[in-house]
């Protein structure tokens, strides 16, 4: 076939290179008109736009996740030709069942989550997607074999291109605004996630907040042939009595809550979406359930532990780059904490980070960044507030309000390129900070 593959990035690249396995004739389509390219038999480089004569002339065309519509593209699908994405593509070339998370927040770490369990089950596992490493170049592996088992986080743009996928087990975590400059609305972004579950039925499970709204509406406008299992920290398919994880499956199981080294509700709810998905999908035993749970640690700069000194616990949460994940982290975080926060603001509102300060027993804040004043506004006399003009000043701040058994959280609801290149060198840049506490 002549596939063109819009995108050079690191999907677009795994895309083309299985596609040149297959026998395909490949265009690799981007807008950049700068690349580093190589030399391979039937592989073509198209850079600096997208012509429409090249698209035209294709038998098929593989978006990468994110590419927006254009005209070139619609004049393609008006001429007939087939427009699909990386994962459709992928798991027609997949035997194993699939085990795809989505969501606004929390989906890697379910994803990561998942995948340890799976890995101890003993099955050959993959474990990616949107989270690393790109679906697509797990074909041809024994983990995409009858016997594996895969696991992948999918993002709303890797979902519009779903047409045939088929996961065995699914999960909708949550739904916030994300991505509205695309799709315009919470109701179109919804839509989007939804795809998912859009091939499932039968005994498939689809697993889904039983607490959020916005995952109510978009089941309600969305109808599904599968089942659908809900899980919440206090009632629901998968819930929490006391100390324990409790799954009503057709038998009740429990799991100690101690097995989960995560720290936050918002943990609580990830662990919970992962149990239920794997449990009533029957993809896993409970051993298998409680060795991947105990060995489990936070992915890096997600409410990961960096270090406990004198008592006190330093956690990265520098991944919460949107008020709601910040929310999500400290709202029933279970030691009191000081939070520093700041960084370059993004347009939203910091009211529902000062409520959740206001529910928990937040010893002060430490501003940071462009967007210190703002959130110093917005927090007023609500707890104690510092500024700090770096951010190893700002964790010494932070650790004079504490005391032992208490916490230090960077968690800062901004993006980070005020001061720093990305969230992972902030997050590197705390915890330096915090190995150099007495």
């Amino acid at each position: 076939m002549k596939t063109v593959v819009i995108g050079a990035g690191k999907t677009g690249l795994a895309v083309a290179r299985r596609l040149l396995a297959d026998g395909d004739d490949v265009t690799l389509s981007d807008t950049r008109a700068e690349l580093e390219t190589f030399t391979v038999p039937r592989l073509t480089w198209e850079l600096g736009g997208h012509a429409v004569q090249t698209l035209l002339a294709a038998d098929r065309i593989v978006l990468s996740p994110g590419v927006p519509a254009f005209p070139a593209l619609d004049a393609a699908r008006a001429a007939g030709v087939a427009v699909t994405g990386e994962v459709e593509l992928a798991t027609r070339r997949i035997a194993a069942p699939l085990v795809g998370i989505t969501g606004t927040n929390g989906k890697s770490t379910v994803t990561a989550l998942c995948g340890a369990i799976a890995e101890a089950t003993g099955r050959p596992t993959f474990t990616g997607g949107n989270l690393g490493t790109p679906l697509i170049e797990v074909v041809g592996t024994s983990a995409a074999s009858a016997g594996g088992l895969c696991v992948a986080e999918l993002s709303s743009y890797q979902l519009e291109t779903f047409e045939h996928a088929h996961p065995r087990a699914a999960a909708l975590l949550n739904l916030t605004p994300d991505h509205l400059d695309r799709y315009g609305s919470m109701e179109r972004y919804g839509d989007a996630k939804m795809n998912i579950a859009r091939n499932m039925s039968g005994d498939d499970v689809l697993v889904v907040s039983g607490e959020d709204p916005a995952v109510a509406r978009a089941l309600e406008r969305n109808p599904v042939r599968c089942r659908v299992l809900r899980f919440g920290v206090h009632d629901g398919d998968a819930h929490i009595e006391g100390d324990e994880y409790v799954l009503r499956l057709p038998r009740e199981e429990r799991y100690p809550r101690a097995l989960s080294r995560l720290a936050g509700r918002h943990n609580d709810r990830n662990v919970l979406a992962a149990l239920l998905l794997l449990r009533a999908s029957d993809l896993a035993s409970r051993d298998a359930v409680r060795l991947g749970l105990a060995g489990f640690r936070a992915l890096p700069h997600r409410m990961e532990l960096v270090v406990e000194r004198s008592g006190v616990r330093y956690y990265d949460d520098s991944k919460a780059t949107n008020v709601d994940s910040v929310v999500a982290g400290i709202d029933g975080f279970p030691v009191p904490f000081s939070l520093i926060a700041g960084g370059r603001d993004k347009g939203g509102s910091y009211a529902p980070l000062v409520d959740a300060l206001g529910r928990g027993a937040c010893r002060g804040v430490v501003v940071i960044g462009e967007a210190a004043s703002l959130i110093e506004a917005a927090i007023g006399d609500r707890v104690p507030i510092a500024r700090a003009s770096t951010l190893p000043e700002a964790v010494r701040t932070a650790r004079e309000w504490m005391r032992a058994g208490e916490a230090v959280i960077l968690s800062p609801a901004c993006s980070s390129f005020d001061m720093f290149r990305d969230y992972a060198e902030r997050g590197e840049v705390f915890k330096k900070a915090a190995l150099d506490q007495p």
